[in-house]
């Protein structure tokens, strides 16, 4: 393939939502020829098709941290983006609840940092304004976000792979990194369908990322723990247990929401997901066991601490993905009509890639790590999705230098 003369070369690791979207903002901004490489035969293959699709509005994170600026923008780019496409996008509501009055300080912090960052139309309300939006749900106050919103985040992908191909950019399946060589002014990747001479490369390798940050000499910390998400789907016939979106309040000690109710975007109803440490970077099931993967995180340094730190969620977690009862008590306590068999049946689990520190911390907020030039994204998890275009800008913005228009 002929470049032409003064057309930048960019590569992109990782076919999911925050590489396309990169992808094809660079596409469509003009001089780059664009290519995106992905181990997988499809887009979407992990992370970005394994969640429970929800576009959120931005109540969780620290006001002026990069989730908290990057999905608040990226909401919006994401309705409009569903609009310009035709694809489906739903504002369905969520509800956090407090089920206790234990739980009503912790409700008023997230309150405060919805607020914060701009949550639109936030509101306040008490036990007779959440059953008049969700008639099933148990709890003594809550705050309402309307705006929240579901989508086809696959979907998503796939158009965006589509608008890449239309803007002259390749994007390769079946195509995975094998090697990275940096060298003056360019850059070598090997993989397993040849080899790329890029000026530029962006590793958005999701469950890999910490991998592929070793391959061009980044620092190994922060490393990839993978955590399994499991869900259960809501039998049919007791959909109307759930109308939007129903949370816990979450702990603020861990970067997971808790279980809670989802109606998606086709209107199936899940439950879930739990956290639990999976056994391999893409361990789906129990039986899904890699023991490099195992090893590699039991020796890293930060392991014994989060053990101390954090066992007991771990134990919690673990006998409520094994035992049924266990996770149907966490739901009940937010809609107590829910009965054993309305868990009908256990929905695709997804992995979360969470970056974690050598001190044993996971990292919270969004991070981007920049080495000659390669830009690595190093931590992405929720709500990289709905923040994916933002996470696009920023990228082009602040590590590429490239200007866009407003």
């Amino acid at each position: 393939m002929t470049v032409p003369l003064g057309t930048e070369r960019v590569g992109v690791v990782g076919g999911g939502i925050v590489g396309l979207a990169i992808a094809r903002a660079l596409a469509l901004a003009g001089d780059f020829d664009v290519v995106v490489l992905e181990k997988e035969r499809r887009v979407a293959a992990h992370q970005t098709g394994h969640n429970s699709g929800v576009v959120h509005a931005g109540l969780y994170y620290q006001p002026g941290s990069l989730k908290a600026l990057l999905c608040a923008r990226g909401r919006e780019l994401t309705r409009d983006y569903c609009q310009e496409r035709g694809l489906p996008y739903r504002e369905l509501g969520k509800l956090v609840v407090a089920v206790t009055p234990e739980e009503v300080p912790r409700l008023d912090d997230i309150e405060r940092r919805a607020r914060a960052n701009g949550v639109p139309d936030l509101a306040r309300i008490g036990p007779d304004r959440m059953r008049e939006l969700e008639p099933h749900v148990a709890g003594v106050a809550a705050v309402h976000s309307p705006h929240t919103a579901v989508v086809d985040y696959a979907a998503i992908a796939e158009a965006m792979a589509d608008d890449v191909r239309r803007a002259g950019g390749r994007v390769l399946l079946s195509t995975e990194v094998v090697g990275v060589r940096t060298g003056e002014g360019t850059t070598t990747v090997a993989t397993s369908a040849g080899s790329h001479t890029l000026d530029r490369l962006i590793v958005c390798a999701g469950l890999q990322s910490d991998l592929l940050a070793r391959m061009v000499g980044a620092s190994p910390s922060p490393r990839i723990l993978p955590f399994r998400g499991e869900y259960w789907t809501l039998a049919p016939s007791r959909s109307d247990l759930v109308r939007g979106m129903i949370y816990p309040v979450p702990d603020p000690r861990f970067p997971f929401l808790g279980v809670h109710f989802t109606r998606g975007v086709y209107d199936d109803v899940h439950v879930g997901p739990n956290a639990v440490p999976a056994l391999a970077r893409e361990g789906y099931g129990w039986g899904d066991v890699s023991v490099r993967d195992t090893l590699g995180s039991l020796a890293w340094p930060g392991a014994p601490t989060l053990f101390r730190q954090h066992w007991r969620m771990g134990v919690r977690e673990i006998s409520a993905s094994l035992l049924k009862p266990l996770y149907f008590r966490q739901a009940r306590a937010f809609v107590p009509e829910l009965r054993p068999s309305d868990l009908a049946h256990k929905a695709a689990a997804g992995v979360r890639a969470q970056a974690w520190g050598a001190d044993g911390s996971l990292l919270d907020d969004f991070a981007v790590d920049q080495v000659g030039s390669v830009t690595l994204l190093r931590n992405a998890p929720s709500p990289a999705a709905t923040s994916s275009m933002a996470i696009a800008d920023h990228v082009l913005r602040e590590h590429l230098g490239v200007t866009l228009q407003s």
